[in-house]
């Protein structure tokens, strides 16, 4: 029988590739049916030929990604798994490695996790215009801000703008003490966490004071025109109608932009339409757009968040909206330019 051994460093560098759980080898073996068995720092395949070509590819896939930087986790070695079987298109470590942030020593690289993460990464990078619509947890907000700062960094843009809507959520703040930027500091506090998450502070502090990166509420943006620039809009479910309309006609040359939104969030008061709901019916068909739609599989945080979305999904009677959003992912792809970024 065909016997195969792949040679590592050290052990501590096998640990990490297949993410601190042996059973990433029990998923390997079960889902090619091959034998692997692992000692210090080598790791054995026993079987056919073809069916340890592709239990090969998985572990080239995981090296790549923990040689870049990149930390391995037991869903990411499903993914990847997932990806071999099924034989299709480009090999997910590559996908994954699409989304790597640069010039920060001190931070782990930033990856896509999920099949939903791999294909929004894809889109932003195809695309002027993305939505990635979904619940919370799913890495909307983050992994955009990581394509942001990569193209910062990379010089593909001038700007990072960030902004969204100053909505309270479901409680009334009242008039906050100090002077304006203090008072409209706590509704984007998220962004500002989200930044320093991937920046170390003195160099997102400089590139803020450049104007490199500026971090404002949505109302800041009516009669700008933003040019060179990559845009995010977050929570962009607290939108009027009119709000977001504004906002995707601030677009300029060479700026690019992603709209985030969970509908099912929404702080609006009662009968006021969100722009976000309206965006997803009118501009499903327009060149240039492209919507990625998140499921609670996509989440990223403590499993338990992903637990409490469905749950609460199937107690109001909304158990199919995940399926509908993610088939929102890929409609108008062929109008979308491909960039060579």
């Amino acid at each position: 029988m065909p016997v195969e051994t792949l040679t590592y460093e050290t052990p501590q560098f096998l640990q990490k590739l297949i993410g601190n759980n042996l059973g990433s080898l029990r998923l390997v073996a079960e889902s090619f049916g091959v034998g692997v068995t692992s000692r210090e720092g080598w790791v054995r395949l026993e079987g056919d030929q073809d069916r340890i070509a592709s239990a090969r590819e998985v572990f080239a896939q995981l090296e790549k990604v923990r040689r870049s930087g990149g930390e391995v986790s037991v869903a990411m070695v499903r993914l990847i798994v997932e990806s071999v079987l099924r034989e299709a298109g480009d090999a997910p470590g590559d996908a994954i490695m699409h989304l790597k942030l640069l010039g920060s020593g001190k931070r782990p690289a930033v990856l896509a996790k999920t099949r939903g993460q791999i294909a929004y990464v894809q889109a932003m990078r195809d695309c002027e215009v993305v939505f990635g619509v979904g619940p919370a947890g799913t890495g909307k907000t983050y992994l955009a801000m990581a394509q942001g700062l990569h193209y910062l960094k990379e010089k593909v843009v001038q700007r990072l703008v960030l902004t969204r809507p100053a909505v309270e959520a479901g409680e009334a703040l009242g008039f906050l003490p100090g002077d304006l930027k203090e008072k409209i500091f706590p509704y984007l506090r998220p962004l500002y966490d989200a930044l320093y998450d991937m920046l170390e502070p003195e160099e997102a502090e400089r590139l803020i004071e450049r104007g490199s990166i500026e971090i404002a509420p949505l109302a800041y943006m009516r009669g700008r025109t933003l040019k060179n620039a990559f845009i995010i809009l977050d929570e962009a479910q607290n939108t009027t109608t009119e709000q977001m309309l504004m906002f995707l006609t601030r677009l300029g040359e060479g700026a690019r932009c992603v709209v985030t939104g969970d509908p099912s969030q929404v702080d609006l008061r009662r009968h006021v339409k969100s722009g976000l709901r309206e965006a997803v019916e009118l501009l499903q068909d327009v060149e240039g757009v492209r919507f990625v739609g998140f499921a609670p599989k996509d989440i990223v945080r403590l499993p338990v968040v992903q637990r409490i979305i469905e749950a609460y999904q199937t107690g109001r009677g909304r158990k199919n909206e995940p399926q509908r959003l993610n088939a929102i992912e890929g409609e108008g792809k062929d109008s979308c330019p491909t960039s060579d970024v």
